[in-house]
């Protein structure tokens, strides 16, 4: 994954053979770089690392909310975001190198290198910055605790690696020097014969694989029951990885380097040196302090009822407005139905008017009596 290599000169449809002249009594594999789908062709390199990212992504949020005290709303716009920031990252991180190293092509600047992505590459100490830088700004935006989501992430970053890893498989690339005839990772390969190496090589992006296959075991059960402090899963990670990185990276032939030193050995020495001191420092602080972890916080807790609530009145609007129609209907049937009765209703009693009119004539009857009767009484 420090080196994904579109280089076009194998096609999809050219079969290709790797050997591993010493595992199992001598193992041999042919197949194709990848496939075609109407005429597009497509590479395993990229299926491997989507489904690394698939896999990361449904393992992380299976633990966010239960274990880590996240929001899986809210940290999926985190990740969302910081993975794109960090896939440009690692590739400026890549062009950056390349342009400085003085064994690069004199033809090569940043701006061909970065745009010409079927020939160059990625480096994952770029992938890994950006994503921090991109994922503390976000986290503030969505108000994410960015620590705890440091942890989560690290667990998912050991997942893709393990896998992704498996594309330089497919590639016949990130390989080291020759390596003893007798050694049982032994490996070559035609791809790597036909760029003039025909002994056999260290398989480096395997050694990468196990070795972050191993570290999630590690950190999956740690995290389980041994973590005391928000940022300790991350900061285990960056040690866990640089050790591995620095060794494995003196057997590349195909490092960046930066004059005559090679860029991820200084990164992974210096990285993996300050993320162990700081543990054993931030392990201390918090036994004495007593700092509970967020999951444990009351932050986390009001966080996560808020977000409930608002989703129950999200569903709560959205149904209601799913049933609005149905309910207007219902009313208007109820209405019509009322209708003949109400007109029968009024039709049986009478209107103010026609009541008012019936006193006037009661009141005229009553005066115009009451003047016969006086006239009598005048008569008599």
């Amino acid at each position: 994954m420090d080196i994904l290599n579109f280089a076009a000169e194998s096609a999809v449809t050219v079969r290709n053979r790797l050997e591993f002249p010493n595992l199992f009594g001598g193992t041999e594999i042919e197949y194709y770089r990848g496939f075609e789908v109407f005429g597009v062709p497509i590479y395993w390199y990229g299926i491997l690392i989507a489904i690394g990212i698939l896999l990361a992504c449904l393992y992380v949020f299976k633990r966010m909310e239960k274990d880590f005290g996240l929001s899986r709303d809210r940290a999926f716009d985190v990740i969302f975001a910081a993975t794109i920031i960090g896939f440009i990252c690692a590739r400026i991180y890549f062009c950056v190198f390349t342009t400085l190293n003085p064994d690069s092509p004199k033809n090569y600047t940043f701006v061909t290198t970065f745009t010409e992505i079927r020939d160059g590459g990625i480096a994952i100490y770029g992938g890994i910055i950006g994503a921090v830088l991109g994922g503390f700004l976000f986290c503030k935006l969505r108000k994410v605790h960015f620590t705890t989501m440091l942890d989560v992430a690290a667990l998912g970053f050991l997942i893709g690696q393990a896998i992704g890893r498996w594309g330089n498989f497919v590639n016949q690339e990130a390989y080291g020097r020759d390596c003893p005839t007798d050694w049982i990772f032994a490996m070559k390969g035609s791809l790597i014969t036909s760029q003039g190496i025909t002994g056999v090589v260290h398989p480096c992006f395997l050694y990468e694989s196990v070795w972050c296959a191993l570290g999630f075991v590690f950190l999956h059960f740690y995290s389980k029951k041994l973590r005391t402090f928000d940022g300790e899963i991350f900061l285990l990670y960056i040690a866990w990885y640089g050790l591995e990185r620095f060794f494995v990276e003196g057997l590349r032939t195909d490092s960046l380097m930066a004059g005559n030193f090679r860029v991820s050995q200084i990164v992974a020495a210096v990285s993996c040196g300050l993320a162990f001191a700081a543990f054993v420092v931030f392990k201390i602080l918090t036994k004495k302090k007593n700092i509970p972890l967020y999951v444990n916080s009351g932050a986390s807790a009001e966080l996560l009822e808020s977000d409930r609530k608002a989703e129950e009145e999200r569903k709560s609007k959205k149904e209601a407005k799913k049933n609005q129609p149905a309910e207007s209907i219902l009313s208007d049937d109820e209405d019509e139905e009322d209708k003949p009765a109400e007109e029968a209703e009024k039709a049986e009693k009478p209107t103010e008017a026609v009541e008012e009119s019936r006193e006037i004539i009661g009141e005229a009857e009553e005066t115009t009596e009451e003047n016969t009767q006086a006239d009598e009484e005048r008569g008599e």
